[in-house]
This record gives structure tokens, C-alpha cells and sequence, in this order.
């Protein structure tokens, strides 16, 4: 093809051999040359990145895994077997030792099968939430619906299962249960709210625009301190209130008033020709937003939503301080222990992993979603 094509040679329109397009614009060299190396400043970003990184990951690779001690009864053990080979590592047979009291806290050991079988039904009932390509999804999001009171059955007990106080639940079981709870609560609330402040009516707009306020207003911190120890004081004596479900009321409605304004946003960004358009269809109001506005503006607002509900997830640990032993106060009980004593670094990176995992997946799946509702093309 090269030796037909000469130089300088003219060719009529729609003539002209295909030429193969640049090195620099495919393959390997292309993508390294373009994202990495186009420009200077591109050039010394990559190479300050690239001696940073070299700093940074070997070291942390060496404690977290080449050099750290899998077994051991205690502290002491672990570092005689480091000082033993010369090196020093992370101990992560305290958090081999403690597992059990991380995943389940302080739940009956012999009932612990209930939240393995919690942990399935969340799993299979958010697959046809999450994927639209499952088989059967109508049905399957029926059983999705009833999930959550099948879920709550089996982990708090009653009617043939044996009860188990909610102040037994701990670690990660206490994260997913208090995280999902916001997240599937918070978002239709959060709808509804956005709906409320801009409605026409004076009255829902004024209750819609006061609550959003006043709990934006108010950091999550004390919202927990007063569903904790001054809402009993307005509850007629001798009057008992969960505080776990205390704990998830409120966290539903803080997350509730955050997802309020970013689907307001969505709404905002709706050209006003769109309810236009369904006002001359003859659709009603509940019809055009179930049907035209509403679609388009939650996919707008998905990074927005995401990013809430991650941030909401995060937000779980604060629970340590009103006594709920989430993974860093079941860490924190468990440092108690003298045999244990001085390794909090591990706990600390133990439980950022599991965030990191968690917060990465949610992330990933707000990048699907964008790329499949993507309609710019």
C-alpha cells in the first residue's frame, strides 16, 4: 500500500488509499503517549508520579503482605517472629483471632447462620434492583420488595426464631445494616422532599424547605446524640425505643435531606419544555413526573446521588460514639486486650479496606450507569 501512494501525487475525490493511522495515536505507545507523556507538564506530572509511587508501594507491600505474620497467640509472638527474620510487618493474626467479632460483633454464636442467610437474601434481592437484564425482573422485584422485612425478621428474631436485643449487633453486620437502611430509605424520601420544595402548595413547600434546612444545618453527629439520650425526655415515661432504630430514622432523614437537593438540581436542569410537552399530552402532573421528568433528572443526578450515598456509607462509623460497636469499636474493644495492645495501625487498615471495597463498587456502578443511560450519542 505504501509503495502505491506517491508523493506529491494528486488523487480525484474518494480516491485516495486508506493510509494506517499514526503510532502515536494507537496501541500501547498511543495511550502511554497521549495520557502521559503529550507536553511537558504531562512529562514531569508522570515522572513525579512514577518516584512517588516507587516510594510508596514497596514499602507498604513489604508490611501489609511480604513481611507480615499470618499467625500467632499474641502481640509478642508476632513481633519475636519478625525480629526473628529480620523484619518488620504488619500482625494480622489479631485480626485472623478477632474475625468473627469483626463480621457478626457480639451476635449469638449458635444464630449466626441467620445473618449468613441476611447477608444472601440483601445480596439476591439487589440483583434485579441493580441489573436490568435479569431474568424475570418483575417478579424477582416483588421479592426484592419483601426482602428487607425477611431480613429484618431473621436478624432481630421473633415468630419461631429467638429473639436477639439489637445491642448484639456489631461490625460489619451493623455498618451494612445501618448503611443499606439509609441508602434504600433515603432515596424515595429524598424524592419526595425535591418534589415538596418546589411545589405550588405553600404549606408542603414551607415543611419541605424547614426540614431540609434545619437538617443540613445540624452535622450528623448530633442527630445521633439526640436520638441516643434526649429523645427520651420527650417520650412518655417508661416508653422503650430501640436505638438502633432510632439510630436508622435518623440517618435516613440526614441522608434524605442531602439527596433532596441534588435531585432538585436534576429537576432544575429539565428544560421547561419538557413539562410543557407533557401538560399538551394531557398527562397530570404525578404522570409526567413518573414518566418524563423525573427519569431524565435522576439520570442527571446519579454522580450527585452516589456520592451521597457514599459518603452516608462512610458516615456509619460515627455511630462508636453513642456505644455502637461498629468494625472500629469492636477494633477498639478488641485492642483492650493486653495480649493485643499497640496494634491499631492494623485495625485502622483492616477497616479502610473493607470501606475502600465498598465505596470503589458503589463508585463503579455510578460509571455504569452513567455510560448506560448516556443518550448524548
Amino acid at each position: 500500500m505504501s509503495s502505491a501512494i506517491e508523493e506529491g501525487k494528486t488523487y480525484e475525490p474518494g480516491t485516495h488509499p486508506d493510509l494506517p493511522p499514526p503510532a502515536s495515536e494507537i496501541g500501547v505507545y498511543g495511550w502511554v503517549y497521549n495520557n502521559l507523556l503529550k507536553g511537558w507538564v504531562n512529562s514531569i506530572l508522570t515522572a513525579v508520579t512514577i518516584l512517588f509511587l516507587f516510594a510508596v508501594i514497596p514499602p507498604s507491600l513489604n508490611w501489609l503482605f511480604l513481611n507480615a505474620v499470618f499467625e500467632g497467640a499474641s502481640r509478642d509472638e508476632c513481633r519475636a517472629i519478625m525480629r526473628e527474620a529480620g523484619t518488620n510487618g504488619a500482625c494480622w493474626a489479631f485480626i485472623g483471632h478477632r474475625f468473627e467479632l469483626f463480621v457478626y460483633g457480639f451476635y449469638p454464636v449458635e444464630e449466626r447462620w441467620r445473618v449468613d442467610i441476611s447477608f444472601i437474601l440483601m445480596l439476591a434481592a439487589l440483583v434485579p434492583v441493580l441489573w436490568d437484564k435479569t431474568p424475570n425482573r418483575g417478579k424477582l422485584m416483588i421479592a426484592s420488595a419483601i426482602a428487607p422485612f425477611v431480613i429484618g425478621w431473621l436478624l432481630i428474631g421473633g415468630f419461631g426464631l429467638e429473639p436477639v436485643p439489637t445491642d448484639k449487633f456489631g461490625g460489619f453486620m451493623l455498618t451494612l445494616v445501618i448503611g443499606v437502611t439509609g441508602i434504600v430509605g433515603s432515596l424515595p424520601l429524598g424524592i419526595v422532599l425535591a418534589l415538596g420544595r418546589q411545589s405550588h402548595l405553600p404549606a408542603v413547600r414551607m415543611v419541605c424547605v424547614v426540614f431540609i434546612e434545619f437538617i443540613r444545618g445540624v452535622p450528623l453527629i448530633t442527630l445521633l446524640f439526640v436520638a441516643s439520650t434526649m429523645l427520651n425526655y420527650f417520650l412518655p415515661p417508661g416508653t422503650t425505643f430501640d436505638l438502633l432504630l432510632r439510630v436508622l430514622i435518623m440517618v435516613t432523614l440526614f441522608a434524605s435531606a442531602y439527596l433532596a437537593e441534588v435531585v432538585r438540581g436534576g429537576l432544575q436542569a429539565i428544560p421547561k419544555g419538557q413539562q410543557e410537552a407533557a401538560d399538551s399530552m394531557g398527562l397530570k402532573y404525578w404522570q409526567s413526573m413518573r414518566l418524563i421528568i423525573l427519569p431524565q433528572a435522576l439520570k442527571i443526578s446519579i454522580p450527585g446521588i452516589v456520592n451521597t450515598f457514599i459518603g452516608l456509607y462512610k458516615d456509619t462509623t460515627l455511630v462508636i460514639i453513642i456505644g455502637l460497636f461498629d468494625p472500629l469499636g469492636v477494633g477498639r474493644a478488641s485492642l483492650a486486650d493486653t495480649k493485643w495492645q499497640g496494634l491499631s495501625t492494623e485495625v485502622y487498615v483492616f477497616v479502610a479496606i473493607f470501606f475502600f471495597i465498598s465505596c470503589i463498587a458503589m463508585a463503579r456502578y455510578s460509571l455504569y450507569l452513567e455510560k448506560k443511560l448516556h443518550t448524548g450519542h
